[in-house]
């Protein structure tokens, strides 16, 4: 058995073993005190520890997407901020321009008009010099020139100028829609986090460590299956250049804690953290999951390397970097730091390669 399989299966009995190791226990309602009273209505069934963790894992699932849904809006707006700056800019230098070629064409008029509405040229052209003459033709088509550049000019320039101002107002638009789109997405981030973390704050403390077991039992049983299915056989390529500076970026912030909407440096969201690794490795990529794999190349499972990111659920939502050996590097949700966990331990829904 090669290394890459020794250290997939060493994985694969490690996460057994915790499974195997997690208490029994039940955690269910204390039965009632004896009492001589009638007997009260039966309430609502309490929900079992599996059915607490499924409804948690989809509140932040649907805040996964939310906070997509943030940053890309947040994204589009530093954007069109940047291009409404240099919009401005151009309105500034396009109005000064205007101003200097009104001067130039007043100063024109102002000659003619001193020389009784005809130019040098022209009062030379009336000589009997015939060098006079000919030197005053050439002024005077010079001096047309000159008028119509000076024009055309002027005209060019109110037309930038308009145009400007019509993308301005354009983006300013985009802008506020994207700021709206923001405002929406935050709301519904913190609703879901919000509802998450009080259902998991109503649990005692033996069951909210019986819940982080549930997750753990749910990945493996997840990663077992990939694994099962010989998904790690044929996956043996080597990072890139780049690829390898990405992981190695990825592999520091293990331990840090995640914060929707954060880039680092001492807290990442999943989109967060895989941008950033490709930005420290020399190539931008798409701020969000769902852009990465929108934009970034495709690769088949089989052909996946170190440095290539795994896109996480039908909606696009999650985003890891797989390192090797069957294993990614992520920022999982709110309430976990960024780590290690089986590539296969979620739903994929496909691979990119950002340096393909």
């Amino acid at each position: 058995m090669n290394r890459r399989h020794c250290a997939a299966a060493a994985i694969t009995l490690v996460c057994a073993l915790a499974v195997l190791t997690v208490p029994t226990q039940a955690f269910a309602a204390p039965p009632p005190s004896p009492s001589h009273s009638p007997a009260a209505p039966a309430g609502p069934q309490r929900k079992s520890l599996e059915e607490v963790r499924e409804e948690i894992d989809a509140l932040y699932r649907k805040a996964g997407a939310a906070t997509d849904a943030y940053n890309l809006a947040e994204e589009r707006a530093e954007k069109q901020s940047g291009e409404i700056v240099k919009l401005a800019k151009a309105i500034v230098e396009g109005q000064a321009k205007i101003a200097d070629l009104k001067s130039r064409a007043g100063a024109q008029a102002r000659e003619q008009y001193r020389t009784g509405g005809l130019p040098p040229g022209a009062q030379m052209m009336l000589s009997d010099d015939p060098r006079m003459f000919m030197d005053g033709v050439n002024r005077v088509w010079q001096g047309q020139q000159a008028a119509k550049g000076v024009l055309g000019e002027l005209t060019r320039t109110q037309e930038d100028l308009e145009t400007y101002t019509k993308d301005a107002s354009s983006n300013w638009k985009k802008l506020e829609a994207n700021r709206l789109k923001q405002a929406k997405a935050k709301k519904r981030i913190n609703g879901q986090i919000a509802a998450a973390k009080k259902l998991e704050s109503q649990l005692e403390k033996e069951e909210r460590a019986r819940l982080l077991e549930l997750e753990q039992e749910a990945e493996y049983k997840a990663q077992t299956a990939w694994l099962g299915s010989g998904a790690l056989k044929e996956i043996n390529r080597a990072a890139s250049a780049r690829g390898k500076k990405a992981v190695a970026f990825a592999t520091a912030q293990i331990g840090k804690p995640y914060v929707w909407g954060a880039e680092g440096p001492g807290s990442y969201d999943c989109s967060g953290l895989t941008s950033q690794a490709w930005a420290a490795a020399g190539r931008p990529i798409p701020r969000t999951s769902q852009e990465q794999w929108r934009q970034l190349p495709h690769i088949a499972v089989k052909d996946m390397r170190p440095g290539d990111l795994i896109i996480y659920h039908g909606d696009a939502s999650h985003v890891g970097m797989y390192i090797g050996d069957g294993a990614i590097v992520h920022a999982p949700r709110p309430g976990r730091n960024v780590t290690l966990a089986g590539a296969g331990s979620m739903e994929i829904l496909g691979v990119v390669r950002p340096d393909r």
